[in-house]
């Protein structure tokens, strides 16, 4: 196997050390999600909006004879919101078991990484950052920041308090309002 984001490429001595992940993006910013928390990738997905939603809540989308709730990635982040369609990426959260679409601008490949390469949140990250960013792996096309899919579900989002609206309309990222 081979280490993605190094000058020089390396063999990883370990298979326990290796983590694949799937490429993402939103806006110029490129993301990872470990590939054993994806169950599905839908693509382009007309949504249906929620009314009274949370802005981090993108709408629903019918799913394999269920309506899967989605969460805009580019909301959670503070981006403003993407022009074209979307990605729907289908997602679990194995501990809520709760299942919903993450959606993003656009879907790259899978990537094989060290488990050691990645890098700590810097401590000037803003408790959102905080919450959804387990770290980040340098690339030789620039960082791939690690999301964690447990943190993504709506539930857990709702439950933080980070990601509500604000009298604005948009996210409030206090932590004690």
């Amino acid at each position: 196997m081979r280490i993605a984001g190094k000058a020089k490429v390396d063999e990883i001595q370990d298979e326990s050390d290796a983590v694949s992940l799937c490429s993402l993006y939103a806006g110029s910013e490129m993301f990872g999600i470990d590939t054993s928390k994806i169950r599905e990738a839908l693509g382009e997905r007309d949504l249906q909006q929620v009314p009274m939603s949370p802005t981090f809540i993108a709408g629903v989308v019918p799913y394999r004879g269920e309506v899967l709730t989605t969460v805009n990635l580019r909301a959670l982040l503070g981006v403003e919101a993407h022009s074209g369609r979307s990605c729907v990426l289908v997602m679990e959260d194995d501990k809520a078991a709760e299942r919903f679409g993450l959606v993003v601008d656009a879907v790259g490949g899978v990537v094989v990484v060290s488990q050691g390469a990645l890098e700590e949140n810097p401590c000037t990250l803003d408790a959102r950052g905080k919450w959804l960013f387990d770290g980040a792996y340098k690339m030789e096309s620039g960082l791939m920041i690690r999301l964690d899919p447990q943190k993504l579900s709506p539930s857990r989002l709702s439950e933080t308090g980070l990601f509500r609206k604000n009298a604005n309309g948009g996210a409030d990222a206090s932590l004690d309002r």
